[in-house]
């Protein structure tokens, strides 16, 4: 029986994408934690005493000792508990894969931010092209029934913004970004991975999400 020291604890919240992929990570891993859920807008202060560079979730604390930023957590995940791999061994592999997870946080999502709260018309209409071209570079990438092959890995991991999230976020926002005519590989792609048995005892429900989006539009854009 592991110690309070060595036990997993992961600082999250419900409806949290980025807590999501700790999650996900740590059950494929077959790895019991704790979970501590935040709440929007009042984090407590031992979240902040863990992560006092960002302020925010998610935070995994093993041995006393807090690590912060999801993928970052994912391969620390990856490395500490080596059963079922989500990490390619094959250094270029590996690189490749973080360089997509990379990919899909630093241009994905913040393509389909910008085209969600731009107020500008033709700005909008720029930033939901710039998400799909974003979007084709992931279906063309897509060779497998997974981006990890057969299995989960850590692309198809950090994707799950894309998978569940970019749906809610569309029907808030009045938004058409992800659809299966587009993007064929992708959408098969989501519907697996979202239906795989441990990624779906771990997404939210989807109503949280969109009462949750409709509150932001309605706080950026007013009532409809």
């Amino acid at each position: 029986m592991a110690s309070n020291k060595e036990e997993v604890k992961v600082f999250g919240m419900v409806g949290s994408p980025f807590s999501t992929r700790v999650e996900i990570a740590l059950k494929l891993k077959g790895v019991e934690y704790k979970c501590e859920n935040e709440k929007f807008g009042n984090l407590s202060d031992t979240l902040k005493n863990y992560n006092p560079v960002y302020k925010k979730v998610p935070v995994l604390v093993y041995n006393d000792k807090p690590i912060s930023e999801s993928l970052v957590i994912l391969e620390y995940i990856d490395e500490t508990w080596k059963q079922n791999p989500i990490l390619p061994s094959d250094p270029y592999q590996r690189a490749m894969a973080r360089f997509w997870s990379n990919f899909i946080d630093d241009k994905c999502m913040n393509d389909v931010r910008k085209a969600c709260f731009t107020f500008d018309e033709k700005e909008r209409e720029k930033s939901i092209e710039e998400t799909k071209e974003a979007l084709r570079f992931l279906e063309n990438e897509l060779k497998d029934k997974f981006f990890g092959g057969e299995d989960i890995g850590f692309v198809d991991i950090a994707a799950v913004i894309i998978s569940f999230w970019i749906s809610p976020i569309e029907e808030a926002f009045g938004l058409k970004l992800f659809t299966s005519e587009e993007f064929p590989k992708l959408y098969n792609w989501s519907q697996e991975f979202n239906n795989h048995p441990i990624v779906n005892e771990k997404l939210p429900p989807r109503e949280i999400l969109l009462t949750f989006y409709k509150g932001r539009y309605e706080e950026h854009f007013g009532s409809k």
